[in-house]
């Protein structure tokens, strides 16, 4: 998606008209500031879904234009955007994703792209050798950014496991979610959260799709899934009591948190061994809990299709929910990264008969004047002056007459 801040209206060029006062001063008014573009975040939304199927660009609302009698133009309104709590914004820049900003808590919001600031009217340029000056001042351009949303959904607790370990049955036992479930394995192909209440106490269950060897790298979808379990406080490793090995299956699992970020494997978890009412798995506890005894994790042994053991399993996430400080909350404050102007000392390279100067502060300068205008172009050469930027061209070998380009704007130097 692109978003563009409206852009600085115009400051005019106006001188006052009354009568019985023929030489009335300058009186033209200053253009108003563009609206800015502000992501929010809304804890009553949970996708983003609306910014994949809608529309591309996004703009804010540009400043009116200056008038007479030091009338200042209106300011463009904001355009805010909501997005879900837990989205992380990226900015596209040639080619490559740059960090914004992580909006974690409902209500966090940053400033996107910021609004264009209005021109100055021609009352602005009058001095002691021109009262009456002609020139003014063009408002300042709206940022434009491309940006790259990602959601990362925020939930308590996360069940984790292999596909077809009951972790969809399981959200389905103990919440008011109701996941798609099905004898084969992805039948989840998206997070699921669903609400659990245990006592007076409640938190947010969400189910982690299924995880394979080599998920860490991006097989099966393991990118799309192991980057919502970095938004949750405590694991339930849900293991299949079906399987021939569960201590290498769960150590599997962890090992594919471990590799795609290390913080990951150290979240606190407890061990779900499922399915104990089938028979041949019930007479396995004894052996399983053997093979698991020194993992370091309390370990239960459930049955999510008929909720044997689920209330006591949720009864100790709870409690592992309270001695547990979230980790992804620890900075509330909103940082937004902003690129800092590259170019610092004023640059002049030669390219045939044309004197190139690269300097962000004199082309923001003359991007802003009517450079067709003689009056401005005195104003313009005397900052320039001020800026060290005639020192440098004159050291580049540049004389009055040649032509100097300012980004896209060409002037000759008089």
């Amino acid at each position: 998606m692109v978003i563009k801040a409206g852009n600085g209206g115009d400051g005019v060029v106006s001188f006052r008209r009354e009568k019985y006062i023929p030489y009335g001063g300058p009186d033209g008014g200053d253009g108003g500031d563009g609206g800015s573009v502000i992501i929010r975040a809304d804890g009553n939304l949970n996708t983003l879904l609306s910014y994949k199927r809608g529309t591309k660009a996004y703009r804010a609302e540009s400043g009116s234009d200056g008038a007479s009698k030091k009338r200042h133009g209106g300011n463009g309104k904001d355009l805010v955007l909501l997005v879900p709590p837990g989205t992380s914004i990226r900015s596209i820049r040639d080619k490559e994703l740059v960090c914004m900003a992580d909006l974690v808590n409902d209500g966090q919001y940053f400033i996107a792209a910021k609004g264009g600031r209005g021109g100055k009217g021609n009352v602005h340029f009058a001095t002691s050798s021109n009262k009456a000056p002609h020139i003014s001042q063009k408002g300042e351009k709206g940022e434009e950014v491309a940006l790259e949303l990602e959601l990362k959904l925020i939930g308590d607790v996360g069940i984790i496991g292999h596909p077809n370990a009951g972790k969809s049955t399981l959200l389905a036992a103990a919440s008011d979610a109701r996941p798609k479930i099905a004898e084969y394995p992805f039948t989840t192909i998206e997070p699921v959260l669903g609400v659990t209440t245990v006592g007076d106490r409640s938190f947010i269950l969400v189910e982690i799709p299924g995880l394979l060897e080599g998920a860490h790298r991006g097989i099966g979808l393991g990118h799309e899934f192991l980057r919502h379990v970095e938004r949750t406080r405590v694991l339930i490793h849900m293991i299949d009591g079906n399987t021939a090995d569960p201590k290498a299956d769960l150590q599997q699992v962890n090992k594919e948190l471990t590799l795609y970020k290390t913080e990951l494997a150290a979240k606190p978890q407890i061990i779900a061994v499922n399915k104990i009412d089938i028979p041949e798995v019930r007479e396995r506890i004894t052996l399983i809990r053997k093979q698991l005894k020194h993992i370091g994790w309390p370990v239960h042994f459930i049955s999510a299709a008929t909720a044997e053991g689920v209330s006591t399993l949720m009864a100790a996430a709870c409690n592992l929910l309270d001695s547990t400080t979230p980790d992804f909350t620890k900075d509330i404050e909103v940082k937004v990264y902003r690129p800092q102007p590259q170019r610092e000392k004023v640059e002049v390279v030669r390219e045939g008969e044309v004197f190139i100067v690269a300097f962000q502060k004199a082309e923001k300068l003359i991007e802003r004047m009517d450079v067709s205008n003689i009056e401005a172009q005195a104003y313009i050469w005397a900052q320039l002056t001020s800026m060290g930027v005639v020192r440098a061209l004159k050291k580049a070998g540049a004389v009055p007459g040649d032509v100097i380009r300012f980004g896209k704007i060409d002037l000759r130097w008089s």
